[in-house]
């Protein structure tokens, strides 16, 4: 088998192809959404390597990323006016695993009766980062959908992930034995 190139040269002018062939400016709603996905994906790549993970947290950013890859593939595809595609590879037993783990991640730090920055522990800090780009992936998505069609799971589910996030930042800082950040006005 021949390796294929890695460049083209066919998205010099600022253009490229969805999946279907269509094709549509690098700056458009679509390529925003998506493209902040996988930002937010490559966040998550860095989260995974911490020594703080447990082996359930590992294989559930893993998962994630795996679930992300198929939001970006669902947004990537342009969607026929009047049809409301559902998106493949993605469930609501998703939402809920993210939702047990940020009930059983709760349930071992301390309660908090104030606002938390990020920061802390560096492994906390960068999850409140990758929190932030999942936010942003999520309005981004918004947009989109104000658009064209978006299949309301994919909503619900970045919706639940920054959360898991916010949480999953808390939990690196206590199974470190770092404070909490909190604001004082």
């Amino acid at each position: 088998m021949e390796k294929s190139m890695l460049y083209t040269g066919t998205g010099d002018a600022g253009m490229t192809s969805l999946v279907g062939g269509k094709r549509a400016p690098k700056n458009c709603t679509r390529l925003e959404a998506y493209g902040t996905v996988d930002e937010f994906s490559s966040h998550l790549g860095l989260l995974i390597t911490f020594e703080a993970n447990s082996a359930a947290v590992r294989a559930l950013l893993t998962a994630v990323q795996h679930r992300l890859f198929s939001v970006g593939a669902y947004l990537a595809t342009d969607v026929e006016p009047g049809t409301e595609p559902r998106i493949t590879g993605l469930t609501e037993a998703d939402i809920k695993e993210i939702e047990q783990s940020i009930d059983a991640l709760d349930a071992e730090v301390p309660k908090v009766h104030a606002f938390v920055l990020p920061g802390g522990t560096r492994d906390s800090a960068e999850a409140h980062i990758t929190r932030t780009v999942c936010r942003r992936a999520e309005r981004r998505i918004l947009a989109l959908a104000a658009e064209s069609y978006v299949d309301p799971l994919v909503l619900s589910y970045f919706n639940r992930l920054s959360d898991w996030l916010f949480i999953l930042a808390r939990y690196y800082n206590y199974r470190s034995g770092v404070a909490e950040i909190t604001w004082h006005s």
